[in-house]
């Protein structure tokens, strides 16, 4: 029997065999991923493939079998170094907190026993807002915004995290031409610089131009690699079925 391959500490990600079960039924069945650091990755597949299930497994939020990796440790041990921005649907917005506390709530790993915020937090909090054009609602209700602008701040409060791997479940979900735009600049902004970032994705128009590489799910992984050569009209057939009409590149 020959050994596995090691996992290297040149990859961002590494999945195993990732399954997850609920209530007796297999939501995704063996799933594998090597994602490269400072990369762009799409997760895409139709309805109920398991993309956010996918996600939720491989932290841990969900009972889940397999192995995955994040920079070479354990996930547990890699969490420090991975944020994570769930769907805007699993989130409170009723709570009654500003905009400006939940960025802030990003950086609590660096607040000490205390959790005392200083006067560079929250400098630091004020320019993640600025980044994803969000600086001027500082103090209002987060559930007085619209929905581009929650995922915004959710943005936000992810770069306050100083994270090396974002996961994204959906963050284009619900929102505007303009909001899109400013998600995709800084996500690009933050590659550029080094960062890992794995997005679950629904529009095939704009996978090309916007990620480097894309993971291609339906309870399981049908294929996965650069865009360039990944995302074809074959690997889309098997992912959403050839019956079906989607959107495929020329």
């Amino acid at each position: 029997m020959v050994p596995p391959t090691p996992f290297p500490n040149a990859e961002a990600l590494v999945v195993r065999g990732l399954t997850v079960r609920y209530d007796g039924r297999t939501a995704l069945e063996g799933a594998e991923a090597r994602v490269p650091v400072g990369t762009l990755t799409a997760i895409v597949g139709p309805n109920g493939a398991g993309k956010s299930t996918f996600l939720k497994g491989l932290l841990g939020l969900e009972p889940a079998e397999g192995e995955v990796r994040a920079f070479g440790q354990a996930v547990a041990t890699a969490l420090p170094r991975i944020a994570y921005v769930p769907q805007r649907a699993a989130v409170d917005w009723g709570f009654p907190v500003r905009v400006i506390d939940v960025v802030l709530m990003g950086a609590w790993r660096r607040m000490g026993l205390l959790g005392r915020l200083s006067p560079a937090l929250r400098d630091e909090a004020r320019e993640a807002l600025d980044r994803v054009g969000m600086a001027d609602l500082a103090a209002r209700q987060i559930g007085a915004l619209s929905g581009g602008q929650q995922q915004r701040v959710f943005i936000a409060r992810a770069l306050m995290q100083r994270a090396e791997l974002y996961l994204l479940d959906e963050p284009f979900a619900g929102v505007d031409a303009a909001t899109e735009a400013a998600i995709i600049a800084v996500l690009k902004g933050l590659r550029d610089k080094g960062a890992t970032i794995i997005a679950v994705h629904h529009d095939l128009s704009t996978v090309g131009a916007y990620f480097d590489r894309v993971l291609l799910l339906n309870h399981r992984t049908i294929a996965e690699g650069p865009v360039a050569t990944t995302f074809t009209r074959e690997a889309l057939a098997q992912t959403y079925g050839a019956g079906q009409l989607v959107a495929v590149p020329a």
